[in-house]
């Protein structure tokens, strides 16, 4: 027997953890035919945790294997490509912009790191 309904509930991916949570949205299939889902993941956002820290003004750096990751065809990875190790660590804005000599975007919630950075800024801290 089928699941497929005219109607889903909508999820987004959280692009820092990888975690599929409730958008409060609801598809429906316009046609009404029986073709979608019970949930259906629809892109990428934020989970609450990440998006309470995102707010407070953290960005979130995101440990990704390069060797594992997709071939991207330019030298920016982007989220469906990125193989996460598991390792996430959160700075603030401006010390981000401070330890990489780099302005960020302030719409940008996280990026991606390679393997080995975050063990750095640990370092960093641990010196201090």
């Amino acid at each position: 027997m089928s699941e497929k309904s005219h109607v889903s509930m909508e999820r987004h991916l959280c692009l820092v953890c990888g975690t599929e949570y409730e958008t409060g949205a609801i598809l429906l299939d316009r046609r009404l035919r029986a073709s979608l889902d019970r949930h259906t993941t629809t892109g990428w956002g934020l989970c609450s945790q990440h998006q309470q820290l995102f707010d407070d003004g953290f960005i979130a750096l995101v440990e990704c294997d390069p060797a594992k990751s997709g071939h991207p065809s330019s030298d920016r990875v982007k989220p469906h490509q990125a193989y996460r190790t598991g390792r996430v660590a959160h700075l603030k804005r401006d010390v981000f912009a401070k330890v990489f000599n780099v302005p960020i975007d302030e719409k940008l919630p996280s990026v991606f790191v390679e393997p080995g950075v975050i063990e750095k800024l640990e370092a960093m801290v641990d010196r201090s």
